[in-house]
C-alpha cells in the first residue's frame, strides 16, 4: 500500500472514531507528528478526504474536520429508504434458499456483535447486510451508491451506536424480521425495511 493510502486510512479512521471530532482544527504539523510521516503523503491524503467531504483544508485556518449536517443525514436516509424498499420489493417473491443462507450468515455474526455490544463490528456488519441485499437483488447501480456512501453511512451508524450501544440489539432484531419476511416471500419485508430505516433516522435525531 502506498504511503498516501496509509495516511488516508489512518486519518479517516480517526475521523470515523471521532478521535478527530467534528469541528476540530488540525495542522499538517500535528498529522506529521502523529502519523510519523512526511508532508507529501499527508497532503495527498487530505486532498482525497476533502473531495469525499470529510475535511476542509484552509490556508488560513488549517484542516477542519467536517460534520455531517442534519440536512445531509436526512437526505441520505431518505435516499436509502427509496432504494432499499425498492430492493425488497424486487426480491421478496424470488429470493432463493442459497441467497437467504448468505444473509443468515451475516445475521449469525451480527448476533454475536450485538450480544457483545461491539459497536464497530456491528456497524461494519450492518453495512454488509444492506449491501448484500442489493447485490442479491442484482441492481448494480443501487449497490454502487451504497458502496460510494460506505464511509458516511458507517460514520452515521457509529454516531447512532455511541449514543446508546444497546441499539445494536434493536437493529439486529430488525434485520432478523426482514430476513424472516423475505424467506416467507412476504410483501411485509418492504414495510419492515422502511420502518427500520425511518426509526433509525428518528432515533439519531433524538
Amino acid at each position: 500500500m502506498l504511503l498516501k493510502d496509509v495516511a488516508y486510512q489512518a486519518i479517516k479512521e480517526k475521523i470515523l472514531e471521532e478521535e478527530y471530532a467534528p469541528g476540530q482544527f488540525l495542522s499538517e504539523r500535528t498529522l506529521i507528528q502523529e502519523l510519523e510521516m512526511s508532508k507529501t503523503p499527508i497532503k495527498n491524503a487530505l486532498v482525497r478526504l476533502e473531495s469525499e467531504g470529510f475535511v476542509t483544508v484552509s490556508s488560513k485556518q488549517g484542516i477542519i474536520i467536517n460534520d455531517l449536517s442534519i440536512e445531509r443525514i436526512n437526505d441520505i436516509y431518505n435516499l436509502r429508504i427509496a432504494l432499499e424498499t425498492f430492493t425488497c420489493d424486487a426480491l421478496y417473491q424470488r429470493i432463493t434458499s442459497e441467497q437467504l443462507r448468505d444473509l443468515k450468515e451475516n445475521l449469525e455474526q451480527t448476533k454475536v456483535a450485538a450480544e457483545n455490544l461491539d459497536v464497530m463490528g456491528f456497524a461494519s456488519l450492518d453495512h454488509d447486510f444492506h449491501v448484500d441485499l442489493s447485490e442479491i437483488a442484482g441492481n448494480k447501480e443501487i449497490t454502487r451508491i451504497l458502496l460510494n456512501y460506505h464511509d458516511h453511512l458507517l460514520r452515521i451508524t457509529l454516531r447512532h451506536l455511541r449514543k446508546d450501544p444497546t441499539r445494536v440489539r434493536k437493529f439486529y432484531q430488525d434485520h432478523v424480521a426482514i430476513v424472516d419476511a423475505l424467506e416467507a416471500h412476504q410483501e411485509e419485508s418492504i414495510h419492515l425495511m422502511r420502518q427500520h430505516l425511518q426509526e433509525s433516522k428518528a432515533m439519531l435525531f433524538q
